[in-house]
């Protein structure tokens, strides 16, 4: 059985103790596998993800991460605290919560540098993802005078510049322009990667791509389904019912006519 990584077990929790965010969720995550969690806004998606960073806890039921119940508490230890911020990290759906250093670059390096990693390690990976991500350009400019793009960019190198076992992504791709996307998606997905990837989307075209399982959280806070991408990515009815299908509407002579379309492509 490959080793377990998080598991979670009948997790609730809400904000001020009375707007609920997750309500009774059980989840494992083995090393090595690819999850994607889909689900309409306020689902619960994100409060999932900063809960296996460790940035809040359940108010009921358990979260273990590598073994340890993750508690406030644990993290008053250094020495597990560096070690967890060393094996997950989190890009945040907003990057603006993540860049806050004068420049982009010191943006990028100020992880690393807290973190005490080495020097040389440091420099190969800002090297590789600064070309990686064709950031070159806006190394000196300040993060707030980016575009939402490049502010997403310049957020998912400042935690791959870590080198964490575990990456935990939310909405990645929100905002980034197709071939952008692209390569966000080449470089996450590399083939010889090794990584634990977490990633929440609304995105279903990168669904098949990016995990080799699906949760589907509902508007109960609960998951309502899970499965291979391509199972649940077939099972129209459970997409309609989860606010995951769009609507357009399309002028035919003098008429208009509103239609649901999926915006998914299989590929053989």
């Amino acid at each position: 059985m490959a080793d377990v990584l998080f598991k979670l077990k009948n997790v609730h929790f809400s904000y001020l103790g009375r707007i609920p965010a997750l309500c009774g969720v059980d989840l494992t995550v083995a090393k090595g596998s690819r999850i994607a969690v889909i689900g309409a806004n306020g689902s619960g998606k994100s409060t999932l993800l900063q809960m296996l960073d460790g940035l809040i806890f359940p108010d009921q039921g358990t979260i273990r991460a590598f073994g340890t119940e993750l508690k406030e508490s644990v993290f008053c230890d250094e020495d597990f605290s560096a070690n967890f911020r060393k094996r997950v990290g989190l890009v945040f759906q907003n990057p603006d919560v993540q860049l806050f250093c004068p420049t982009v670059k010191e943006d990028i390096l100020f992880g690393p540098l807290q973190l005490e990693l080495e020097r040389k390690k440091i420099e190969e990976r800002f090297a590789y993802l600064v070309e990686a991500l064709s950031i070159q350009g806006l190394l000196e400019r300040p993060p707030h005078q980016l575009s939402i793009g490049e502010k997403r960019k310049v957020a998912i190198a400042s935690v791959l510049i870590m080198d964490p076992e575990v990456l935990i992504l939310d909405e990645p791709t929100a905002g980034l322009d197709p071939l952008t996307t692209r390569h966000i998606i080449d470089l996450l997905c590399d083939p010889s990667s090794e990584k634990t990837l977490i990633t929440s989307t609304h995105d279903l075209h990168i669904v098949e791509e990016i995990s080799d399982v699906v949760y589907v959280f509902g508007q109960d806070k609960r998951i309502v389904a899970s499965g291979e991408p391509e199972k649940i990515l077939k099972d129209e009815d459970l997409l309609r019912q989860n606010n995951l299908v769009h609507i357009h509407r399309h002028r035919h002579e003098d008429k208009t006519h509103a239609h649901p379309h999926l915006h998914i492509e299989h590929h053989g």
